[in-house]
C-alpha cells in the first residue's frame, strides 16, 4: 500500500529516539498551550521534487508538542512543526506561508510524532511495542499507561492501514516553502491499564480539532498563516481530512474539546486534501454491494449474494435521498445511472489521461493486453462491466465495514468501554453471528456516527464554516471501499458551490498520490500564496 508514482521524492528519514510527547511540563493551562517559537532545532533536508531536481531546505524543527492542556495520552495528543528559512540557499520567510496540515492516521489506528525527529517524522501504528512493518520512521509505540489489544479487529484486511501514504507531500510542501505540521491522534486500539479503550470514536477527530485549536490559538508565534490551514490525509486518515473540512467549529464537538482542555479557538479550516477516504461508514457497506458486488474474492469465493443484494438495495434508496446532482451537468444521480456516471466522469477520463502519457509503443502494448478498451481520437471508452472485470478481486467480504461477527476495524472503532467492538448499523446487528450484541445498534452509536462522517455536515446539518477547497484522489482499482464514497462526497460539495479537484488515479490501488507536485501547485492557487524571500 505504497505511495504511487513520486517520481522521484525523497524517503522520510529519521531515527527514532526517546522523547516526551510534550515539550515541557506546565503548571497552568493557557501556558501549557502557548507556543515556544524558540525551542527549534535547526536541520538539513534534501528533498528531490517530482521533477527530479534536488533542493536542500534548511529549516526549524519543533519537536513533539502537547496540542491539550489535559491530554488523555500526550504520546498521541502531540504534533511537531517544520518550518523552512532557507530553500538552496536562499533564505525564505515561511512567515505567512499555508500551513500544510499532515495526518498519518490508517485505519482508525493511533497515530503518534512523540518520538519524531524531523519533517515527515509521523506515523500510524496498531501498538504494543514496535510499528507495524512498512510504517514510516517515527512510528511510535504507546506510552506504558496504555497497550493496544493484540485481538483487536482489523486482521482480516480490514485496517484499511496506510499511514504517511502521502508522507511525499509533507517534503514537498517543505520544499516550496510552506510550514508543515504533522499532528498525533488516539485509535481506536488503545487500551489503558483497566482495559478501557479510549481511542474509539470519536477520539481521532476530536484530536485533529484540538490540534487545530491548539495552532489557531498561537497566531503570531507559530510560523504560518492560521488562516490558510490545508489538511492531509490518507485511507482512514483522508476520511478524517474531510470529516475536518467538513465540520469546521461543529458544536456537536465541543464537549469533547472541552474535556481535554482543548484552546479556546476556532477549528474550521481552509481547505482539505482526501486520498482514498474511508468514510460514510454507515452507508459504506451497501455502497460497496453496490461497486464490487459482482466482483469475486481473491480467494475465487463470490460472496453471498443475499446479503449483497439486500445491501445493494439499502444503497438505492440512501443514494436517491442524497439528491446529488452530478458534475459536469450530469444531471440527478442514483443507482440506476451511478454507474453511467462513474465511467464517464472519472474512470474514461483516468484512463484516458494514463494512456495518453504512455509512448505508442506501450499504449499498444497495454490496449492489446486490455481489450476492453477502445482507443479512439485520443479518448479511451469501455464500459463499467468491463471495467469491473478489469479490476478483478474484491478486497473486502460481505459486509465489509459492519462485519457480522464483528471482525472489521470499523466494528471496533465503535467499541466503547471494555467492549472491543460493536455493530454500528441496523443490517450488521440485526444479523449478528457473534451472540454478543443485542441485535439493535447500541444507543449512543447514531450520535457518534454523526461525529465521524462528513455527509452529516454537508447534508444533514450544512456548515457554513467548511472548507470551502477541496483535493480529493484515488486509485481506480482501490477495492478498499466503494469508488462511489468519495465521487458522492465531491459531487455534494460541488452541489453546495464548492471548489473540488476530483480524479481518479487509473490503475492504482489503496493510498496511491501520484500526483504530489500537483497538490502542492494547488495549494499555492487556492490560499493565493506567493513564496517570499527573506533579506
Amino acid at each position: 500500500m505504497g505511495i504511487g508514482a513520486t517520481a522521484g521524492v525523497a524517503a522520510v528519514g529519521g531515527i527514532a529516539l526517546s522523547a516526551n510527547a510534550s515539550s515541557d511540563s506546565k503548571s497552568s493551562s493557557s501556558d501549557a498551550l502557548v507556543f515556544d517559537p524558540d525551542a527549534y532545532t535547526k536541520l538539513t533536508k534534501s528533498v528531490t521534487d517530482t521533477a527530479g531536481t534536488k533542493h536542500t531546505v534548511v529549516y526549524h524543527f519543533w519537536k513533539a508538542i502537547t496540542y491539550v492542556a489535559k491530554p488523555v495520552d500526550a504520546t498521541y495528543q502531540s504534533l511537531i512543526v517544520s518550518a523552512p528559512v532557507e530553500i538552496d540557499g536562499k533564505a525564505v520567510d515561511a512567515s505567512n506561508a499555508p500551513i500544510l496540515l499532515a495526518n498519518s492516521v490508517g485505519g482508525y489506528l493511533p497515530s503518534s510524532v512523540s518520538t519524531a525527529t524531523e519533517v515527515g517524522g509521523g506515523g500510524s501504528a496498531m501498538g504494543g511495542g514496535a510499528a507495524p512493518s512498512g510504517a514510516p520512521t517515527g512510528s511510535a509505540a504507546p506510552s506504558s499507561s496504555a497497550s493496544a489489544s493484540a485481538s483487536a479487529p482489523g486482521a482480516n484486511g480490514n485496517t484499511n492501514a496506510t499511514g504517511g501514504a502521502t508522507s511525499s507531500n509533507q517534503l514537498l510542501a517543505l520544499a516550496a516553502g510552506y510550514v508543515v505540521i504533522e499532528p498525533g491522534a488516539r485509535g481506536r486500539t488503545l487500551k489503558n491499564s483497566s482495559g478501557e479503550y479510549y481511542g474509539t470514536a470519536p477520539a481521532a477527530i476530536v484530536d485533529l480539532k484540538a490540534a487545530v485549536r491548539y495552532i489557531k490559538s498561537n497566531k503570531g508565534r507559530i510560523p504560518g498563516n492560521v488562516e490558510r490551514i490545508v489538511s492531509a490525509g490518507t485511507s482512514a486518515g483522508g476520511a478524517l481530512s474531510s470529516l475536518l473540512g467538513a465540520s469546521g467549529d461543529s458544536p456537536i464537538y465541543d464537549k469533547y474539546l472541552k474535556a481535554l482542555g482543548a484552546a479556546d479557538a476556532s477549528d474550521a479550516i481552509f481547505a482539505t486534501g482526501a486520498w482514498c477516504p474511508i468514510t460514510d461508514l454507515e452507508h459504506a457497506d451497501g455502497a460497496y454491494e453496490w461497486n464490487w458486488g459482482a466482483n469475486d474474492l481473491s480467494t475465487g469465493k463470490t460472496v453471498d449474494q443475499t446479503v449483497s443484494k439486500a445491501l445493494q438495495a439499502q444503497f438505492a434508496e440512501y443514494q436517491a435521498g442524497l439528491k446529488l446532482r452530478g458534475l459536469g451537468g450530469f444531471g440527478p444521480l442514483n443507482a440506476r445511472n451511478l454507474d453511467a456516471y462513474m465511467v464517464e466522469q472519472y474512470l474514461e477520463p483516468s484512463a484516458t489521461t494514463y494512456l495518453a502519457a504512455l509512448s505508442d509503443t506501450a499504449r499498444a502494448t497495454y490496449l492489446k493486453a486490455n481489450t476492453f478498451i477502445t482507443w479512439s481520437g485520443g479518448k479511451a471508452t469501455f464500459t463499467w462491466a468491463d471495467f469491473l472485470t478489469h479490476v478483478g478481486a474484491r478486497k473486502k467480504d460481505a459486509p465489509a465495514f459492519d462485519a457480522f461477527d464483528l471482525s472489521a476495524g470499523e466494528n471496533n472503532e465503535f467499541g466503547t468501554g471494555k467492549t472491543l467492538a460493536r455493530h454500528f448499523t441496523a443490517y450488521g446487528a440485526k444479523n449478528d453471528s457473534t451472540g454478543l450484541s443485542s441485535k439493535r445498534v447500541p444507543s449512543d452509536v447514531p450520535a457518534k456516527l454523526d461525529l465521524m462522517n462528513p455527509m452529516y455536515h454537508l447534508v444533514e446539518k450544512v456548515n457554513p464554516n467548511r472548507s470551502k477547497h477541496w483535493w480529493i484522489r484515488l486509485g481506480t482499482k482501490d477495492s478498499d471501499t466503494a469508488l462511489t464514497v468519495a465521487a458522492n462526497l465531491a459531487a455534494r460539495l460541488d452541489n453546495l458551490g464548492d471548489d473540488v479537484n476530483h480524479i481518479y488515479y487509473w490503475d492504482e490501488g489503496h493510498g496511491a498520490n501520484t500526483d504530489p507536485g500537483d497538490f502542492i501547485t494547488w495549494i499555492a492557487q487556492v490560499t493565493g500564496h506567493k513564496a517570499k524571500g527573506k533579506g
